[in-house]
């Protein structure tokens, strides 16, 4: 058993209102026939909802078009702008997280992932990602020309996609590594070696793409926690029924990651309840 444990989110609607729709409304494209008319259409259609809103996205980019001339470097410098945006309690919470796991024992290393369908080059813009988290992963948009835009996709994380990426923080496989050699996540390593076992995992996500990652950390009797926007109540319904009924996480809650709230306070209480039996094991030797 490793002395890690990994905290992962969801991204969009999990840390910060979903990105996509904030940078369609700065470009005045109008969310609401974005997602309800043009992107189901495509979903109907038998598209991979994943790829489906990156072709629109896409579509929407190029001179004269409501994105313009859009590139990477654009969508980092957006990305910044969102560091003012993120939910109550954050970044404290990781600062917090990180104390209560040294107070219990100095042995134990805690750290932080993003695991999201949305756009790499966003979340790379964000201060407080690049001040916090190990490691991010999201869809990766590729480039054409002089100057660049953007012009197609490298990468694409979908529903099942993001255990992938559960599985390379388990093997310990870097971010940057797997780019270059996207195969090194089929590297046969026996559980007893693995970096950070998935017990050892703590998810939190926002909806429907993040099952498939909730079922894996339920499989290993990992803790996982759902995130919901109080004022949709539709939505809150779906989530309960989905999430908690079918014990694919142990309760869903409202974004707000203070020390006084309800999601704040039960993930400073996993932690520390994984930080414990960790510290047990290490004491009594029964531990790499």
């Amino acid at each position: 058993m490793s002395n890690i444990i990994a905290v992962i989110f969801d991204f969009d609607d999990t840390l910060v209102p979903d990105s996509t729709n904030l940078l369609l409304e700065k470009f005045g494209v109008d969310t609401n026939q974005f997602w309800k008319d043009t992107y189901t259409k495509l979903v109907t259609k038998g598209y991979d909802p994943t790829l489906a809103y990156i072709k629109l996205l896409l579509d929407l980019v190029g001179e004269g078009k409501p994105l313009g001339e859009l590139n990477n470097q654009q969508l980092n410098e957006f990305g910044a702008t969102l560091d003012s945006l993120f939910y109550p309690g954050i970044p404290e919470l990781f600062d917090d997280l990180k104390t209560i796991v040294k107070e219990i024992n100095e042995l134990i290393a805690i750290e932080f992932y993003i695991i999201s369908g949305g756009l790499h080059a966003i979340i790379s813009g964000s201060s407080i990602v690049n001040d916090y988290f190990y490691g991010f992963y999201g869809c990766m948009l590729d480039e054409e020309g002089d100057p660049p835009i953007l012009s197609g996709i490298k990468r694409a994380i979908t529903y099942t996609e993001k255990t992938r990426y559960i599985f390379e923080i388990n093997k310990g496989i870097r971010y940057r590594d797997a780019l270059v050699d996207p195969f090194a996540i089929n590297t046969f390593i026996p559980p007893s070696e693995r970096r950070i076992p998935i017990e050892n995992m703590i998810y939190l996500g926002d909806g429907y793409n993040d099952v498939p990652c909730f079922s894996l950390l339920a499989a290993h009797k990992a803790s996982s926690f759902g995130v919901f926007s109080p004022e949709d109540n539709k939505r809150a319904q779906h989530s309960y029924i989905n999430m908690v009924q079918y014990h694919r996480v142990q309760s869903i809650h409202a974004p707000n990651f203070e020390e006084d709230q309800d999601l704040g306070s039960l993930i400073r209480m996993a932690v520390s309840t994984l930080a414990s039996s960790i510290s047990l094991r290490l004491q009594t030797g029964y531990i790499r």
